[in-house]
């Protein structure tokens, strides 16, 4: 069971704050709740765009199918305050137990995972602001309600603040290029949150009024700053595109023998659709920039179409690429044969693939078709993002709930890596399934005003003839489908609490309730031809030594990484319940 933190914001005791909280969240509870249990449909009835070009394959399950495997009712909802105080404990935990304020950071973190535990928490306040906007209108004023949550969010957008000091940028400049998108995609969410908080809460006003929800968000200051960092190690990060090897597609390191893997150039996708449609300019001249372009005369500017045409490009590369495996989903990468150096470069195509296969491959590029899809109306995107979802609910075995067969990405419905049932995760593994639930969540997220007013600016032209709005509420249906996987993850997720209200790192122990032998640790396996470079080498047993209260204490035990994904996967469900546009 999660503790009650005595660290709340500004003497205030978490009860108190979730009780505020919970005001402002009831009102959607209704709403959920008619979400959660309304009429259903199949995912073939929902299919996105027309009947002849983006009907669903015949092979996609239907609605009724995402249920529990007893077959008689779907798996029951949280109420949203119980999944609003359970995220607020999460988070409050992360930072409260290994963020270290006047260091900026998380001092257990290594550079890249850092970034994305400010993507989390930038992530997660944005999820809090997006669901009080109601209430907050209605109230027409800031009373001692608004005041306080507003000071719970304070407290934790100004830790993400001091990360922009303390993070090692200088570091992470001469590091992998995938590292450097990392950061990208960090600070570009922290300015959709600054965006979506002063425009919900902050609107500006001509007004002389002194009242101040006629005047900005302090927190906005902060924007610039976000926006030049991730345009420097977006420019650092591009040149690692390269059409000499593979006829394209983003290289992982450029120190090392190539390799064209999933993550990068994931990554490179959602960060280029990510820097069109939410970077806001960078007015900041430092002598720390990067190369290209180098003056302000030439600096890129919002929706920069160079931005766009690079995310089309590499996730047409990708697409062609057959960087797939066991069950059509994307393996980590291509080497390529006969490589013996600049001077002598083998085959120059992508021939030797390593089939692993890891949760965040599978999640990285969903925003980024999204993404796609906002910029474009090309709902072949949207489509592409729900075969693939689609593809890991079944490598978790779902809607099968309590079968112990590993079917690819985890076993009784619950996604697994396959290090998480060994304690066998390094760093990097047990980072993961946080970013998948990050990126999933973010594919099914309603539109923000920040993408109504580029909608509204671009003055785009619906796709086939039909209405933006209804094709996004068919993709926003086919969504809704996700939620008891959703919510059954994060039960899952949250059975691994321990009594300091720390996240564990193998969610599946709990489904099925039985008693765990070596032949259930040992039953996840790797697809035929997979090498696990993320994990390999790592020795559960030297970390241990054989003592440990429960299996996620063993191998590197409970750490901000793993608490890192109960923070996101409890954030996909809040969502999922609370969005009246999942309907």
């Amino acid at each position: 069971m999660a503790r009650s933190s005595s660290h709340a914001p500004a003497g205030l005791s978490w009860s108190t704050l979730y009780m505020i909280l919970t005001l402002f969240f009831l009102s959607f509870a209704a709403v959920a709740n008619a979400l959660a249990y309304g009429p259903q449909k199949p995912l073939a009835e929902t299919g996105i765009g027309s009947e002849t070009s983006s009907s669903p394959p015949e092979d996609l399950a239907t609605e009724t199918e995402l249920e529990d495997s007893n077959g008689t009712e779907p798996l029951g909802w949280t109420p949203p305050a119980e999944t609003l105080q359970d995220l607020l404990d999460a988070l409050n935990v992360m930072q409260d137990e290994y963020f270290v304020l006047w260091l900026g950071t998380w001092p257990s973190s290594i550079d890249w995972t850092a970034a994305v535990l400010g993507t989390h928490v930038a992530a997660t306040l944005s999820a809090f602001s997006s669901r009080t906007f109601v209430v907050v209108e209605a109230e027409q004023s800031h009373d001692l309600s608004f005041s306080s949550f507003e000071n719970t969010v304070n407290y934790f957008f100004s830790q993400t603040s001091t990360f922009y000091f303390g993070e090692n940028a200088f570091s992470l400049r001469n590091q992998a290029y995938d590292d450097m998108l990392w950061v990208v995609l960090d600070w570009l969410e922290n300015i959709k949150f600054q965006d979506l908080h002063s425009t919900l809460h902050y609107p500006t006003s001509n007004s002389s009024s002194n009242n101040t929800s006629s005047q900005a968000w302090y927190g906005t200051q902060f924007c610039d700053a976000a926006a030049h960092r991730a345009r420097v190690f977006y420019e650092l990060a591009s040149a690692g595109w390269d059409k000499t090897l593979c006829n394209g597609g983003m290289i992982w390191n450029p120190s090392l023998t190539p390799y064209k893997n999933a993550i990068t150039n994931e990554l490179y996708i959602s960060a280029s659709i990510s820097m069109y449609l939410y970077f806001p300019g960078d007015p900041i001249d430092a002598p720390f920039v990067a190369n290209s372009p180098g003056n302000r005369a030439k600096r890129p500017h919002p929706h920069n179409p160079i931005h766009l045409n690079a995310a089309i490009d590499a996730y047409a590369w990708l697409k062609k690429s057959n960087m797939t495996s066991t069950g059509g989903l994307y393996a980590d990468g291509f080497h390529i044969s006969g490589w013996r150096g600049s001077s002598n470069p083998g085959s120059r195509k992508c021939d030797v693939l390593n089939t692993m296969v890891y949760t965040y491959n599978q999640g990285v590029v969903l925003s980024g078709l999204r993404g796609l899809w906002l910029a474009t109306g090309d709902q072949d995107y949207l489509r592409d993002g729900h075969e693939l979802v689609y593809k890991v609910l079944r490598a978790t075995g779902w809607p099968q709930t309590t079968s112990l067969k590993w079917a690819g990405l985890g076993r009784g419905g619950v996604l697994e890596d396959t290090c998480d049932s060994r304690a066998s995760c390094s760093q990097d593994g047990q980072t993961f399934k946080s970013i998948f639930f990050h990126h999933l969540a973010e594919f099914c997220r309603p539109l923000r005003p920040q993408e109504e007013r580029f909608l509204a600016n671009e003055k785009r032209q619906p796709a086939a003839d039909e209405d933006w709005a209804q094709v996004f509420n068919r993709h926003l249906l086919r969504c809704r489908a996700y939620g008891p996987w959703v919510e059954h993850n994060a039960r899952a997720a949250l059975v691994t609490r321990d009594e300091d209200g720390k996240f564990g790192q193998w969610w599946g122990l709990p489904f099925p309730q039985l008693s765990v032998s070596s032949e259930i640790v040992n039953s996840s396996t790797l697809p035929p031809g997979a090498v696990d470079y993320r994990n390999d080498g790592f020795d559960a047993d030297a970390t241990t030594d054989g003592v440990w209260r429960d299996f996620n204490d063993r191998g590197r035990g409970r750490t901000v990484e793993t608490q890192a994904g109960g923070v996101a996967v409890l954030r996909a469900l809040l969502q999922w319940q609370t969005s009246d546009a999942l309907s």
